[in-house]
């Protein structure tokens, strides 16, 4: 016992010297708080150690907070951001479903789900079906056990047939094979993305808890082989989908989370394919964060 203290103590002055005091106090007393729940992720000492090679502290805590939902998190699926959170609670706010009246919400490049599951928590039982599409297995894997997690159904196929409950369906697949879209049922009344949007350049600047850790692919904006160009190859893709006959409905909506130099060529991108009505959100730390479109 006395020799964990002291390894303790140890690593927590190298905590103080990587991180700062005040964010290594904050991020051991999560730690410590992790420890108290059952099946929690081994010992203080290699939760520090683990930290202090760099590995993202939700990955480490196992969850992140998203809104008023506690989300797994799991490596190499991309972490939940408090900027994908802020636009997602502002969208929420913004539309008033009912059971009676009921959206057909898709997110594609959906990682752990956090999009469509907040918008399943924050609205009114029976109000929303919910597709998540995304590439990557693991992350599939992952929004599976984030809807139980949230008792949110995940089975389909989808209607909007009166329901008691909301209902989350994710589905593995690639945004660019059509037959996808034979999977789902349009037209949606809202379409999200936090798709990958970073630059080559800026991705091979980025941290190390961030390079070494989560999916490459959920964070490159330019498809693997292509030669690296603006980031915004999916964002190209996404509004294929969108000028498909009958995928959205008349008044819907679209929410496409950009790059910090993205919102203006992204904002092309939409007109380009008939989304004349855009605007742009941005987030708490005043950067152009949201492409909105309505239909």
């Amino acid at each position: 016992m006395l020799a964990q203290s002291t390894s303790v103590r140890l690593l927590f002055t190298s905590l103080v010297s990587s991180l700062g005091r005040e964010t290594a106090t904050r991020e051991l007393r999560w730690m410590k708080q992790a420890l108290t729940v059952p099946g929690s992720p081994g010992t203080l000492p290699a939760m520090m150690q683990r930290r202090l090679r760099g590995e993202p502290l939700q990955y480490i805590l196992g969850t992140t907070p998203f809104g008023p939902l506690d989300l797994l998190t799991r490596p190499p699926t991309l972490i939940p951001r408090p900027e994908t959170e802020d636009w997602t609670l502002r969208l929420a706010d913004m539309l008033t479903p009912t059971s009676a009246r009921p959206l057909s919400v898709l997110d594609l490049c959906t990682g752990s789900g956090c999009i469509p599951l907040l918008l399943c928590h924050l609205w009114p039982p029976g109000s929303t079906r919910a597709y998540g599409v995304d590439i990557s297995q693991d992350a599939i894997r992952l929004a599976v056990d984030n809807a139980v997690r949230c008792n949110i159904p995940s089975f389909g196929p989808l209607s909007l047939t009166q329901s008691s409950q909301n209902v989350f369906v994710p589905l593995l697949g690639d945004i660019r094979d059509p037959n996808l879209f034979k999977r789902v049922l349009p037209p949606f009344d809202v379409i999200t993305a936090n798709p990958p949007y970073i630059p080559k350049r800026e991705y091979d600047k980025l941290s190390v808890s961030v390079k070494n850790y989560e999916d490459p692919v959920a964070l490159l904006g330019d498809l693997p082989g292509e030669e690296p160009r603006d980031g915004l190859t999916f964002y190209r893709l996404i509004a294929q989908i969108l000028r498909q006959k009958g995928m959205l409905r008349d008044g819907a909506i679209v929410a496409l989370e950009v790059g910090h130099t993205q919102a203006n060529a992204v904002e092309g991108i939409l007109k380009s394919v008939g989304l004349r009505n855009t605007q742009v959100w941005k987030d708490p730390w005043d950067v152009e964060r949201v492409v909105l479109a309505h239909a």
